[in-house]
This record gives C-alpha cells, sequence and structure tokens, in this order.
C-alpha cells in the first residue's frame, strides 16, 4: 500500500524538448516505469518514430513555449541540439518545473553556473544525465575502495570510443568534451590537477587524448581515450594503499562486467542505466532535492564535469597542467565582493570629505561618521552564516 501511495504521489506529466538519444531513453524509461506520463513532445519527426514503437504517442507541439505553457506539464526532458540546449535548460528551469537534462548542456560551465542560480531561486529539481556512477560495478567498486582496499593510489582507465566521441568533424569548431569525469570523481573524490595530451594543442576527430592528474586526496589518476576502435572495451585497473582491483567492460558499457580484486571475482549482467536514473529522479523528488554526497548524480556532478572539460582543453591549448582551485561561490563570498566596493566608494568619499575640509572645516566632522558606517557594515560578517555552495576553478600552472 505506501508502495501504491508513494507512485501516485510521484506521478507526474512529462514533456520532451528535442530528440538526443539520451533524452529519448530517459523518456521511454519515465513512461515505462508505470510511474510517469510521456504528455508532449517537441522536436523533429525522428523522436516521433523512435517513440511511437514503444507505445509512446505523446501530442507533439510546435516548441518550447507551447510546451511551457501547458501548466500541467510538472517535470521537462531537455534532450535538443547542443546549440539549443542553453535556452531550452534555462526556460525550463524558469518556468520552475523539475528538469532532466542532456549532458552536457553547453560545451562551456558558463550554463552550468547560470542554472545553479535559478535552482536556489525556484527549489525545484534538475537531474542531469549522467548514469554511469549508478552501474553496480561502479557502486560495488566505490565500496571497496572506500574499505578493503583502503583508499586510491592510483586509477588507471582506457577507453575505446566511437571515431565523433570527442569531438565531431561535421562540427567545425566544436570544444572537445572528454567522458568519465564522473566515475574517476565517484572512486577518487574531488580532482585538483588535470594534464592533457594530444598530437596538438586541441583533439582532432577520431585521435587519441591522454588525460592525467591528482585528486584532492591525494590519489593519481591516468585515463587513456582512443576513439575509432573497433570494439567499445573499457577497463579500468586500481591500485590502493592495501591491494589492487580491475574492473572490465570488454563490450563496453552496454554489456557485462567483471570486477576482479584479492582473490575474488564479481561479475554482472548487461546494464541498463536508465530505470536506475529513474529510480534517482524519484528518490531526489520524494526527498524536495538531491542530498550532497549521495550516490545519486546532481548538478553540482554535471558542473565539475564541464570545469573538467574546460581545464582539459586549458591544458591541451597552453601545454601546461591545469589546477583546479575550487572557490567557494556563497553568501559569503558575495559579501566579501560587495563589502570591496563599498570600501572603495567610501575611499573616494573619505578623500572627497578630506579636501573640501580645507575650505569648510565642519565638513571634517562627517569623516568619523562614514568610518563608523563602513565598520558597522563589517560587522555583518559574523551574522551572515557560512554555507557551502557551487565551487568555480580557477587558475593554471
Amino acid at each position: 500500500m505506501c508502495t501504491i501511495l508513494c507512485n501516485l504521489f510521484l506521478a507526474m506529466r512529462c514533456a520532451l524538448l528535442g530528440s538526443h538519444p539520451d533524452g529519448l531513453e530517459i523518456a521511454r524509461a519515465l513512461a515505462e516505469s508505470g510511474r510517469h506520463q510521456l504528455a508532449l513532445y517537441s522536436g523533429p519527426a525522428a523522436g516521433t518514430e523512435y517513440l511511437r514503437p514503444h507505445g509512446l504517442s505523446p501530442k507533439t507541439v510546435g516548441d518550447l513555449e507551447e510546451v511551457l505553457a501547458d501548466p500541467a506539464i510538472e517535470a521537462v526532458i531537455v534532450a535538443g541540439g547542443l546549440a539549443d540546449r542553453p535556452a531550452q535548460l534555462r526556460r525550463a528551469l524558469q518556468s520552475e518545473r523539475h528538469v532532466l537534462c542532456v549532458q552536457p548542456p553547453n560545451e562551456t560551465p558558463d550554463i552550468a553556473y547560470e542554472a545553479a542560480m535559478i535552482l536556489g531561486d525556484t527549489r525545484k529539481l534538475l537531474l542531469p544525465l549522467l548514469p554511469d556512477r549508478l552501474h553496480p560495478a561502479i557502486l560495488r567498486l566505490s565500496e571497496i575502495i572506500r574499505g578493503p582496499l583502503g583508499g586510491v593510489r592510483l586509477l588507471e582507465l582506457k577507453s575505446h570510443l566511437p571515431p565523433d566521441a570527442l569531438v565531431n568533424p561535421r562540427q567545425p569548431g566544436q570544444k572537445a568534451g572528454f567522458p568519465h569525469w564522473d566515475v574517476l570523481r565517484a572512486l577518487g573524490g574531488e580532482i585538483a590537477e588535470v594534464s592533457a595530451f594530444a598530437a596538438r594543442e586541441y583533439v582532432e576527430p577520431g585521435e587519441p587524448v591522454l588525460l592525467a592528474g591528482r585528486f584532492e586526496q591525494g590519489g593519481l589518476f591516468q585515463v587513456t581515450l582512443v576513439p575509432k576502435q573497433s570494439d567499445r572495451c573499457w577497463r579500468l585497473r586500481m591500485t590502493g594503499n592495501d591491494g589492487q582491483a580491475e574492473l572490465h567492460f570488454p563490450d563496453g558499457w552496454s554489456g557485462p562486467a567483471c570486477l576482479t580484486w584479492s582473490e575474488e571475482t564479481e561479475k554482472w549482467e548487461a546494464w541498463n542505466p536508465w530505470p536506475a536514473l529513474v529510480e534517482a529522479f524519484d528518490r531526489a523528488v520524494s526527498r524536495g532535492t538531491p542530498t550532497t554526497g549521495h550516490r545519486d548524480p546532481t548538478w553540482q556532478d554535471a558542473t565539475r564535469c564541464q570545469e573538467l572539460d574546460d581545464a582539459a582543453r586549458r591544458s591541451l591549448e597552453r601545454r601546461r597542467t591545469s589546477l583546479l582551485d575550487y572557490q567557494e561561490v556563497s553568501e559569503e563570498v558575495g559579501f566579501n565582493g560587495t563589502m570591496t566596493l563599498v570600501g572603495y566608494g567610501l575611499l573616494w568619499w573619505l578623500l572627497l570629505l578630506a579636501i573640501l575640509s580645507a575650505w569648510f572645516p565642519k565638513v571634517g566632522w562627517l569623516i568619523l561618521p562614514v568610518l563608523g558606517v563602513f565598520l558597522v557594515l563589517q560587522l555583518l560578517r559574523w551574522v551572515i552564516p557560512r554555507s557551502k555552495g557551487e565551487r568555480r576553478p580557477e587558475g593554471d600552472r
């Protein structure tokens, strides 16, 4: 009975914007869960052709605004082309709906930061479509790392990719994006340094890329990305403080997995990520907002992936290591910036008052009150509570 009531409470009418494959898959998984309904679709005819054989026939509407004008729509799947995605994400969030967004939302982290600010006002859910960290093999390896293996000393990952996985040759000027950041962070924690290596100062279609770096907790990682391969092999070797482990996907993420550590071997059959992501969506909606530190992906994970993409591109261009010194973007930082501007303004006022006091001595008495106002404003620092907010990386070495 409790499960039925929970499902009724979570039931939502959803809309799909665009025909990105990930968006189509999550729309299908939401509908097949029996807890949600795909009511509207706005996008190319290819999306309708994909959905129809799966028993999904949402009403097709002309554009984004027509979707958002329907008050019955409670959740929006942002799945347009990369050029359209930022505008779709912004408007969907401003309409105060729950949003599921294909990754990445843009080539640069700017829209990710903007989306985080909008979320602070709407208090709705924004779930990135980052299912890899939910794979049972990744969850199990994470448990082993934090348990018997005693933490990460070195992660070595090799991934075979489709030809256009890093950059699409049909889209001139496209910025390269790099996969598996969410898996690395799920296993080793936040990343502090990134170095990227390629044949040139940019990523060429079909050419391999090497990534290396350091986690904030001290472990190292090395990633070899090899596009244009006939197979989709994915292999991760982990050296811990108290042992080693190896996770192997011989047919890629869509196939079976094998984890070997110490003298034990664990295996998993082929895994469909989308039902797991629907469960993560339902958990987050039932809680109200994603819980920091929970295994489910959050918008901070999506933001970090884009920041790491940006850092890797800078490393390629400048041929040096990119440091991710995350600066807290919180109420305290905003207060410090405001006080800096106020301080400069008061200095100019004090200088003006000092000059005027040479001709009008009584004006000099205003200097002390002005200084007093500034000191009172500084005391507000102790009133504003410290809070953990989004952090932005800055700086290279």
